[in-house]
């Protein structure tokens, strides 16, 4: 080949590769970033989750547990063992029933560290399962069954109205409680699903995105 078209040739490669390099390269530290902003902020929000309705219900505890015996009525002090109860138990379950977020950045760092982008995805998908678990019905049995006992119990000592309020009451906070709860991982989730292009007998290995606006509705792919 003459030199001048060997150099042409070579030049016109160089063209054509470095930038699909460089935007593949873009792509892969566009993911990581994205997954970087999932996991860290989900076990921040989820130690603050914790310290915080840790320290209301040890605050709700040390509150009850003085009224029981110093408040002037007698109602009250019994409406308050009654709120002991319930909140050593709420405070124990803080302590036993922990987000799973912390331990799943720990995880991620070391799946990034070897580079398994896949296996990153797998515990995305099995940390926004989680989130789901921790908002589902069954998170709401063991509120409900504390809650219910207890205003039954203020109600046998005739005062079905008050017995009403501290159920409700109860409930109101669960749900705070659960609603708060961290979900980076639920709300991130369309954009890590794994998809292929198939292009005739090539296969593209990639990913693809929801896009929902106010006046458009699209998806997005990426390699």
């Amino acid at each position: 080949m003459h030199p001048f078209r060997l150099l042409t040739a070579l030049v016109t490669t160089l063209v054509i590769t470095l930038p699909v390099a460089l935007h593949a390269q873009a792509q892969t530290n566009g993911q990581w970033g994205e997954y970087d902003d999932v996991f860290e902020d989900g076990a921040r929000h989820a130690n603050i989750w914790q310290w915080g309705w840790t320290g209301i219900y040890g605050t709700s505890l040390a509150v009850n547990a003085y009224q029981s015996s110093e408040a002037s009525d007698e109602d009250d002090r019994f409406d308050a063992r009654v709120g002991v109860v319930k909140s050593a138990l709420a405070l124990g379950g803080m302590f036993m029933d922990r987000q799973p977020h912390p331990a799943a950045l720990a995880e991620y760092e070391r799946l990034k560290a070897s580079g398994d982008l896949s296996g990153v995805q797998a515990l995305g998908l099995q940390l926004a399962q989680a989130e789901h678990e921790r908002r589902g019905w069954g998170a709401r049995v063991g509120s409900l069954v504390v809650n219910g006992v207890a205003g039954a119990v203020i109600a046998a000592d005739g005062r079905e109205s008050d017995g009403a309020i501290n159920f409700a009451t109860g409930m109101l906070v669960n749900e705070l409680q659960i609603w708060t709860q961290p979900n980076q991982a639920s709300s991130a989730i369309n954009r890590f699903q794994p998809a292929n292009l198939s292009l005739g007998p090539i296969t593209i290995p990639g990913e693809y995105a929801l896009n929902v606006g106010p006046q458009q509705l699209g998806a997005t792919w990426r390699y």
